[in-house]
């Protein structure tokens, strides 16, 4: 929502009101924020996590894997509960379940446990982050879009935040264990400040008439079968392997294919994660003023450039300007593709949830697929695959006129 929406919003709340629905809207993107910065401090951490678990390629894969597809087949029945009433208490029970899982991470000594913390991790994630982008996309439905650039905003200050806190851990002696145990401590304090708030009301999402499950599950078969909902479902799958996926390799490829050292890997990450924070900043505004599409169509036609030419420098500085070139590039991918799915699926943002994840079962399979690719012919080859992102992006976008 834009600051004047929300100005003009708030104004119309009674006394007190506004200041509630500020805090609760401030309070949504916090708990984005909270699992990117999880999410950046693992990314970082895979070198010492591979290191100090003597982890395969193999297994580094199941574990981005494996509880994914799990997670896929939770996934779709909270998000169709969170549709039919049930939303406030998913998104608490997701938060403790967060918080736990965040706990047996760190305390994990072995393969099988750290798997098993992870499956527990995803799902809770879903519940609790997934569900709270779909209350703030109920916040206002015009302008998903404006509203998505501002989550994947806190998002990336919270996986850059990650990353440096990973880095001070370090150097403090706490390790990766340590500062997984203090985010234990951020996820019950952000639980207690979500607890008090009425979600439906806030949101101005309140049902006048009660969906059953069995009708949740028809409407998320139906929007299946849309061709407009499977095009934002399908180019959202591709653009994850520009996202998230080349993030949780990119410390390894430049650990072991550059052979730099891993606090040499943990800067290329910070530069990658830093220059996107900016570009996704900067999306705010210029959401304003042009097409969602129109950019992102120019956006993946410099990926496609960009990312051969990383790859394929020999020099370390160069393959650092470039990689900022790239984070830069591929912000508002995540952020203007949901929103898109959001506004293909009005008053089901819930559903949303179980959609992607029922479509996303396979797209769960591709971080073990490359890991399977890079045991075999090299992490550096493999990582060429990556450039079916910008591709597919140029392929599925519409066409727009005017």
């Amino acid at each position: 929502m834009s600051l004047n929406r929300l100005a003009k919003r708030l104004k119309r709340q009674p006394s007190g009101a506004g200041h509630s629905v500020l805090f609760f809207t401030l309070t949504l993107l916090a708990i984005e924020f909270l699992d990117e910065f999880v999410d950046g401090a693992r990314g970082a951490a895979w070198p010492l996590i591979h290191a100090d678990l003597q982890l395969s390629y193999v297994q580094v894969g199941m574990l981005l894997s494996l509880p994914d597809i799990i997670a896929s087949l939770i996934e779709p029945i909270l998000g169709i509960l969170g549709d039919i009433g049930q939303r406030r208490i998913l998104i608490l029970g997701g938060g403790v379940a967060f918080a736990l899982a965040l706990l047996l991470i760190a305390l994990s000594h072995n393969f099988p446990l750290l798997l098993m913390a992870f499956i527990l991790f995803y799902p809770a994630s879903g519940a609790f982050v997934s569900l709270s982008q779909a209350t703030l996309m109920d916040a206002d439905p015009t302008r998903h879009e404006q509203n998505m650039a501002r989550w994947a905003f806190s998002g990336s200050v919270g996986i850059l935040v990650g990353q440096l806190a990973l880095s001070a851990a370090v150097a403090l002696g706490w390790g990766w264990r340590g500062l997984f145990l203090a985010s234990v401590v951020l996820a019950l304090s952000l639980l207690g400040v979500t607890w008090r708030f009425p979600f439906a009301k806030l949101a101005g999402n309140e049902q006048t008439e009660p969906m059953g499950l069995k009708e949740g599950v028809r409407n998320a078969l139906q929007a299946l079968r849309r061709r407009e909902v499977l095009r934002w479902l399908t180019l959202l799958e591709f653009s994850d392997l520009m996202l998230d996926i080349v993030h949780s390799f990119l410390a390894l490829y430049f650990v072991y294919v550059v052979g730099v050292s891993k606090a040499q890997a943990g800067l290329a990450v910070t530069v990658w994660t830093g220059v996107g924070l900016l570009g996704d900043f900067l999306l705010i505004p210029l959401l304003e003023r042009v097409r969602g599409l129109h950019y992102l169509r120019l956006s993946a036609l410099l990926v496609l450039f960009l990312f051969p030419a990383f790859l394929l420098m020999p020099s370390f500085a160069a393959k650092l300007v470039i990689l900022g070139f790239l984070g830069f590039s591929n912000a508002g991918w995540y952020s203007i593709l949901q929103g898109q799915l959001y506004s293909a699926m009005p008053g089901q943002s819930s559903t949303v949830m179980a959609v992607g994840n029922v479509f996303g079962l396979l797209g769960s399979l591709i971080p073990l697929g490359l890991g399977l690719m890079a045991d075999r012919y090299g992490l550096g080859t493999t990582m060429w695959l990556l450039l079916l992102a910008p591709v597919a992006l140029l392929i599925g976008i519409p066409q727009q006129r005017g």
